[in-house]
């Protein structure tokens, strides 16, 4: 995908700080440390649009990246890593408060794309994330992050493994999307899923998501 710009627009701390731009929003979610700013620095072509470390919890406002390409204008949106972030659990408990804030009540929002390594099982986290999602009428989509760590045959293994974890909770014809950020792998495919859920873009064509 040909990235045209790209750029940060806003970090938040709280939902009336978020930008009220008119584009549509894809979000994305993971537990720390799953490898979220790197896909993101890989998906728009920048290695540094979305700052990485390896300390988990670093992310811990929500970011808006600005991004436009042929064939969308959007808003790529990184919400804070949730797990074993080495955080008080009064901040774990703000930081939950901020992302469903903003995934329930999001008019823009058009996919929230849930992030998974590879080498883990879906934990509970993932799946009540996803059934939560489900039952607020949220589109979601699941990039497998890290496939370069595993042999192609291991890996495609594996896929079948996590496939079988939540096949019950994917919708029809969905599937999983496995990525790569250091070896560029599946970026093309993330995109196709991403701007099949974003449709009409600019601000004339980001209408809002009913409620269920």
């Amino acid at each position: 995908m040909k990235i045209l710009q790209a750029e940060l627009l806003a970090s938040c701390g709280r939902t009336d700080q978020f930008p009220d731009t008119g584009l549509p929003e894809v979000a994305f979610l993971g537990r720390s440390n799953v490898g979220k700013s790197s896909l993101l620095n890989a998906l728009v072509g920048r290695k540094q649009l979305a700052r990485t470390s390896s300390t988990p919890g670093k992310t811990r406002l929500i970011h808006f990246y600005q991004v436009r390409t042929p064939a969308a204008e959007l808003l790529l949106v990184d919400l804070p890593g949730y797990g074993w972030a080495k955080v008080s659990r009064k901040e774990r408990e703000s930081w939950g408060r901020l992302i469903e804030g903003y995934l329930e009540s999001r008019p823009p929002l058009r996919l929230a794309v849930l992030l998974q390594d590879l080498r883990r099982d879906f934990s509970e986290d993932e799946t009540l994330l996803l059934e939560w999602l489900s039952e607020r009428a949220v589109p979601w989509q699941v990039l497998v992050t890290k496939a370069d760590k595993l042999k192609p045959m291991r890996r495609a293994k594996r896929l079948k493994e996590l496939a079988a974890q939540v096949e019950d909770r994917m919708p029809e014809g969905r599937r999983l999307i496995a990525t790569s950020s250091s070896a560029r792998q599946g970026l093309d495919t993330a995109w196709q899923a991403i701007v099949g859920a974003v449709g009409p873009t600019g601000p004339a064509g980001a209408a809002e998501r009913s409620d269920p």
